[in-house]
């Protein structure tokens, strides 16, 4: 017997409700959220991103995102913690990606410029991520200010300033940089490479061509790199 067109459409949405809603009650939807927030942020930045649109995009109702997401905020203090742990992936790669050579302080030198190269490179691909990573804290935030610089980690259990930390220790452990000089060296190379990011995302340096830029960046990067010496 053919059942009438509007049972078969009920029926229909019944289904694809059922499914989507026992798929989210395997826990899937705070990711599902999150994920859609991370794209609305790297399409316009934390000005696109809001509670609203991504429950809208999961098609569930603003009850249900609000379950994982208590506001705005708490959404763009994830997204950001995506954003840094990605990051520190990028320099983590750019890091290993420069061989043991017989020179243990060119070595070092060399990873120490990588992870200012992969720095900047995250912020000019991924300029929308990288202004979230670095939103001013939340009115809520409670950090321990024992460890100013919160962070999330990589894949490998390390940030990006865990990161630079650990490439400017080894700079002295080779003779590179002198013990009495590694004292505020991590904040001065990371002002330097945000500073120039920030310039070239959003400020008077942003309209610079290509050419240009890639020039600017190198020649910072030979700045920091002569200051350890």
């Amino acid at each position: 017997m053919l059942l009438p067109l509007s049972t078969c459409k009920d029926q229909t949405m019944s289904t694809r409700t059922s499914t989507r809603a026992d798929a989210y009650h395997h826990g899937d939807l705070k990711a599902t959220l999150l994920q859609h927030g991370i794209d609305l942020a790297r399409a316009g930045g934390p000005d696109a991103v809001s509670l609203r649109a991504v429950q809208r995009r999961a098609g569930v109702s603003n009850a249900a995102a609000y379950r994982h997401y208590a506001d705005r905020w708490a959404l763009l203090e994830a997204i950001g913690n995506y954003a840094s742990a990605r990051m520190a992936d990028a320099m983590e790669r750019a890091i290993g990606a420069v061989p043991d050579g017989p020179d243990p302080v060119a070595t070092a030198r060399a990873r120490y410029r990588a992870t200012g190269a992969a720095y900047l490179d995250f912020a000019l691909s991924e300029p929308g991520l990288f202004e979230i990573a670095f939103l001013p804290e939340s009115p809520a935030g409670d950090h321990d200010p024992a460890n100013p610089v919160p962070e999330a980690r990589g894949l490998t259990g390390l940030g990006p300033y865990q990161l630079l930390t650990q490439v400017l220790d080894r700079l002295v452990e080779v003779g590179a940089l002198a013990p009495q000089r590694r004292a505020f060296s991590d904040i001065a190379a990371w002002s330097a490479v945000h500073g120039l990011a920030v310039l070239l995302l959003r400020g008077p340096l942003s309209g610079l061509e290509p050419a240009a830029r890639d020039a600017a960046v190198n020649r910072l990067l030979d700045i920091v790199d002569h200051g350890t010496t």
